[in-house]
């Protein structure tokens, strides 16, 4: 049976067809290099604002398509069935950090970036996690004092996505008292940012391409307009209100983690032959597959149901968090099971589900760790 998903239009499928000859075209064959220098070019950036795949839920008039969620759910599938080296950055880019100016952002601030942004001209990043603070946010230490008619940001940052090709980070900064209600978000355009510093992109078992990287405040003095909200002390409840689409983002990408290993798996075991045959004629490997290939299709419904929600404007944080949870660690036994598969070719970085293994394990941890979310999830029984 031939699976489409609900919020697929005629539309899209057009978008979806051109885009994935790009992908396979123009990015696919610089992967390796990426891998190797562990950042995309710029040149990648740009070429993904012109086909209009960056923003693509943004207005129009910021540059976007003007178009609903299910073209980020669709970029997101395409990119990582067919370059998943640039997945993470180009979620950050456009379904979080974009959404957080789109929501929260002045006229000015929506104008000024958000273009850029859809072009590919700027690219993004959120500064959450400190060295000390991880899922806690509401204990970050970095903070944004006002000095006359500035802010003035001291603080440390790190595992920060495009964290080294940022050219605007959104910090979460704690500008008034201890807890939630004195958090707040500040923009920082890095270009001529003085006291601003990257610190070494960091080297991670995983995401070899994805640029992640320490970032440092040291009296970075921005102008008030720069804050996101028409007060101080908005920044926790953002930072809540976004999480659903930005936890559904993770989910989407999982799924098309799990659907490209089972693929590859079962073209792999259905050529390599042991004792004389296929291995996809050991009912072992048989078994595993359709178990796998089972799971990936409830998990590919189940996120389609979230999708449709999240257009509708009613996904809520507990039913994002179970999209989160269940897929990541859905995708993360998936890749196990299907690189076991594999034998010792899998263990071999040449082999796209070596890389899919490693790159599947950060999926439990980053967005809110699994054991946040089963915590979110325990509190609505």
């Amino acid at each position: 049976m031939s699976y489409r998903s609900s919020w697929m239009t005629e539309e899209l499928e057009i978008f979806r067809d051109q885009f994935r000859k790009f992908l396979a075209k123009d990015l696919a064959p610089h992967a390796e290099k990426w891998r190797s220098q562990k950042m995309v070019d710029r040149a990648a950036w740009r070429g993904l604002g012109e086909m209009g795949a960056l923003l693509p839920s943004v207005p129009e008039a910021y540059g976007g398509m003007g178009a609903t969620f299910a073209y980020d759910a669709a970029v997101l599938e395409d990119i990582e069935s067919t370059v998943p080296e640039v997945t993470t950055g180009v979620s950050v880019h456009s379904t979080i950090v974009a959404h957080y100016i789109l929501n929260y952002g002045s006229e000015e601030q929506k104008t000024r970036w958000l273009p850029k942004m859809a072009s590919g001209e700027m690219v993004g990043a959120i500064a959450m996690t400190e060295p000390g603070t991880g899922s806690d946010l509401q204990s970050v230490k970095t903070t944004a004092k006002k000095q006359g008619n500035s802010y003035v940001i001291n603080g440390q940052k790190t595992f920060i996505t495009n964290g080294q090709a940022a050219d605007l980070v959104i910090v979460v900064a704690r500008t008034g008292e201890v807890g939630a209600k004195g958090i707040s978000l500040i923009v920082v355009e890095t270009a001529g940012a003085e006291g601003y510093r990257r610190g070494r992109n960091l080297d991670k078992i995983g995401l070899h391409a994805s640029d992640t990287s320490e970032l440092f405040f040291d009296n970075v003095v921005v102008p008030p307009e720069n804050l996101l909200g028409k007060e101080e002390g908005q920044g926790f409840v953002q930072l809540m209100q976004q999480l659903p689409q930005e936890r559904l983002a993770l989910a989407v990408s999982a799924v098309a983690s799990m659907e490209r290993a089972v693929k590859l798996t079962t073209d792999y075991t259905k050529e390599r032959t042991a004792f004389g045959k296929p291995l996809m004629e050991f009912q072992n490997t048989a078994f595993k597959l359709a178990e796998r290939k089972t799971e990936a299709m409830i998990a590919r419904v189940f996120v389609d149901w979230c999708v449709e929600r999240l257009i509708a404007g009613d996904l809520d944080t507990v039913t994002a968090s179970m999209a989160k949870y269940w897929c990541s660690e859905k995708q993360v036994e998936t890749s196990d099971e299907c690189l076991q598969l594999f034998g010792g070719y899998g263990y071999m970085q040449e082999y796209p589900i070596s890389r899919i293994f490693i790159d599947s394990r950060i999926q439990k941890i980053y967005g809110g760790t699994n054991e946040i979310m089963k915590l979110l999830i325990a509190r609505s029984l």
